[in-house]
């Protein structure tokens, strides 16, 4: 990577002097809205500013992956293509339930923190889905992998308190099966959710990283408006005092 921004990441990505962490398993997930005739709109929401991370910044909903959502089984699949962008350079265990479990723990971010289920509703009743997933289970709406496609992957740096592995997923709006009547997840973690477009996002305060996102997003739906599976995506990782990037 080059150039005047990627130069302004790597230096807040520096700060800190803290032993070596593993990064944990994380995602989110860009919630898209093109169903009006203008531009297309993003959900954020603003973290609360009691948080330790990032108080007060706006961001997608989604957060690390739970050990429960390698557990959850009964889901649609992902397309194959974006499956195998996920299984790639897996720095954990590697296998079908972890893949899965990084865009159900991006689901299951969005419907705790914005209260947006991600999914299809079933006529055969409930499901038996397990921890994090009972409201959907409650609602017989099984969450569904096929719609998602991969933005991007970001590793935060040594030497910084909290370490993610965090992939960037997308989803239309049309995946969403139901929602929270009062616009707010249960966890509370998420203020202010909005549905923004990309100019208005870019105009909150914003991590760096997620300025960063909003970039390759808008450029990916210039020349890609559908998000095409197959797309390669960029993958950004810390070396040498500066982040590269890589295409998956």
């Amino acid at each position: 990577m080059n150039g005047s921004f990627e130069k302004r990441l790597a230096k807040d990505e520096q700060a800190g002097n803290h032993p070596y962490i593993r990064p944990k398993d994380a995602a989110t997930l860009l919630v898209l809205d093109r169903e009006s005739s203008g531009p297309v709109r993003i959900l954020m929401g603003r973290r609360h500013r009691r948080h330790a991370f990032m108080p007060g910044k706006f961001v997608f909903p989604g957060g690390r992956v739970d050990p429960s959502d390698s557990r959850i089984a009964d889901v649609l699949p992902y397309h194959p293509a974006v499956e195998a962008k996920l299984s790639e350079d897996l720095k954990s265990v590697k296998s079908a339930a972890r893949v899965r479990a990084l865009a159900l723990a991006a689901i299951r971010e969005t419907y705790e923190e914005a209260g947006l289920f991600i999914g299809r509703k079933s006529s055969s009743g409930a499901f038996r889905l397990g921890s994090g997933f009972e409201a959907f289970a409650e609602r017989g709406i099984q969450p569904d992998l096929s719609g998602l496609r991969m933005i991007a992957r970001a590793i935060t740096p040594t030497q910084r308190p909290r370490r993610f592995d965090t992939r960037f997923l997308a989803v239309w709006a049309n995946a969403i099966a139901d929602r929270l009547p009062d616009g707010k997840g249960p966890s509370g973690e998420l203020e202010d959710c909005a549905w923004l477009t990309l100019e208005e996002a870019r105009e909150k305060e914003l991590p760096m990283i997620t300025t960063k996102i909003l970039t390759d997003l808008e450029e990916r739906l210039k020349n890609d408006p559908d998000l095409s599976p197959d797309t390669p995506v960029p993958y950004y990782f810390f070396r040498k005092g500066g982040f590269v990037k890589e295409m998956i």
